[in-house]
């Protein structure tokens, strides 16, 4: 008779983010002997260098415009108004702190033991620590995340910084250009242009915020150029060289651009290297991208892997889902798939970006003929300031059915909204009960349960 094998741990968590701190409470909380590893900072990239920290100078960024440009058309002055970004840094940093703390307590108050150390597969069931230690575990669950994106073949691409030391800067530049056209590209063009920067764009493509609904990307692209940011498209950065009055940075279109510091911003990869994916066995997608099946369970029967390392949706709720799920899956007898499907997600431009469900592209080829919904107007707040911003809105709805398979916003609180409206595309609400439901006047949000008029019809 074989004995079975003994362990140190039921599960070991590879990385301490959002995906895996739920993963592994959870479990936990279930009855697993947990130990999970993080080579940096409990709290991944969304409470360390991402989401948390980003928000927060978000809404740093918006004062400058709220005091100077709204303000006074509602009787308020000010005078002798100034920023200072060391201030606003050390302020953030103060909050990671105390975020990363928390998930730490929480952590050791669940009974989870947390090793502050690097680790490495060296196995379907073992680890090996940075600290030199060997630990083997019955499950192994992959949580490391993501990491930006860098050239290789750019000269001078060392002098570049990304996200990741946006948040450390000494000062602030007086110039920066930031190369991408994504979501962390333009949520960081606009924040460092409301903090004082000038700020250039560069996009390989034709427009920011590919594989978005078209009407946003334009609206968004138009908002980055009121607002004063330079946008440079169909152009790459080819090399840098750095001297003493700060970096010169030449494109492929030939020209140079002389700025003080420079963000890449060109995507995220998953952050497999180096974790011993080859050693355990594991399959990986091209990327880099650790394979999985729809209970986040690799090649190797042992070991699990959630969040962006799988590069499935790439956004921290989803981490948290899938986290969770596993955790019913593995430890509480109750085997659980998260649904990838229509996700609500946000984009915090200036104003912020809301969408849910099927762009319009999309839901042509998907469906073919749609009937679309849409309205362009100015929000009441900015009416007696005569601020420009404008508010879009969209509905895409399957005619064959009347359901809103669509919905996408750009305006105030357009990442408030979406949250709620994304529970009604969730469920296939269709039009005629977005109809049917009463208006909150006055507000900008009424204008989804009021637009009658197709902008666009079946043919």
């Amino acid at each position: 008779m074989t004995a079975t094998p003994s362990y140190d741990y039921d599960l070991f968590v590879i990385g301490a983010g959002s995906g895996g701190v739920r993963a592994a409470r959870m479990s936990a909380a279930f009855g697993a002997k947990t130990a999970i590893a993080e080579e940096y900072r409990i709290g991944g990239t969304c409470v360390i260098r991402g989401c948390v920290p980003k928000k927060l100078l978000i809404y740093a960024s918006e004062f400058g415009h709220e005091m100077a440009d709204i303000a006074p058309g509602y009787g308020w002055t000010y005078a002798g108004v100034k920023f200072d970004w060391p201030t606003l840094r050390d302020n953030v940093a103060a909050e990671v702190d105390r975020l990363s703390g928390i998930y730490a307590r929480n952590l050791r108050n669940g009974g989870i033991k947390v090793f502050e150390a690097r680790a490495e597969l060296i196995g379907p069931h073992e680890v090996h620590l940075s600290s030199g230690t060997i630990i083997s575990a019955k499950t192994i669950l992959i949580a490391t995340g993501g990491k930006p994106a860098i050239p290789t073949d750019v000269p001078g691409i060392e002098h570049a910084i990304t996200s990741n030391e946006v948040f450390l800067l000494d000062t602030l530049p007086k110039s920066i250009l930031i190369a991408g056209g994504g979501y962390i590209a333009v949520e960081f063009a606009f924040l460092l242009k409301g903090l004082g920067v000038d700020v250039t764009l560069l996009y390989r493509g034709d427009n920011v915020l590919r594989g978005f609904d078209d009407d946003v990307r334009l609206h968004v692209h138009g908002e980055l150029k009121r607002k004063g940011v330079r946008v440079i498209t169909h152009c790459r950065v080819s090399s840098i060289d750095k001297s003493v009055a700060g970096l010169s940075v030449r494109l492929t279109n030939g020209q140079a651009l002389g700025v003080d510091a420079l963000m890449l911003a060109i995507g995220r990869e998953p952050y497999s290297e180096g974790l011993g994916c080859e050693a355990a066995g594991l399959t990986l997608k091209p990327n880099g991208a650790i394979m999985v099946d729809a209970y986040s369970q690799t090649t190797v029967p042992s070991i699990y892997a959630v969040g962006d390392v799988t590069d499935r949706k790439n956004l921290t709720p989803v981490a948290i889902r899938e986290g969770a799920c596993f955790a019913h899956t593995v430890f509480g007898g109750q085997p659980m798939a998260f649904d990838h499907d229509t996700i609500a997600t946000a984009v915090f431009s200036q104003p912020p970006t809301g969408t849910v469900g099927l762009s319009e592209a999309d839901a042509r080829a998907k469906y073919g003929p749609v009937d679309i919904y849409k309205t362009t107007f100015r929000p009441m707040r900015y009416v007696m300031p005569n601020d420009e911003t404008r508010m879009l809105m969209k509905l895409i709805v399957r005619p064959s059915d009347d359901v809103v398979i669509g919905c996408h916003m750009v305006g105030p609180d357009a990442a408030e909204i979406i949250q709620a409206v994304g529970i009604a595309v969730k469920c296939g609400l269709t039009k005629a009960q977005f109809d049917a439901t009463c208006a909150v006047h006055p507000t900008v949000a009424e204008e989804l349960v009021t637009m009658k008029e197709k902008w666009v019809t079946t043919s």
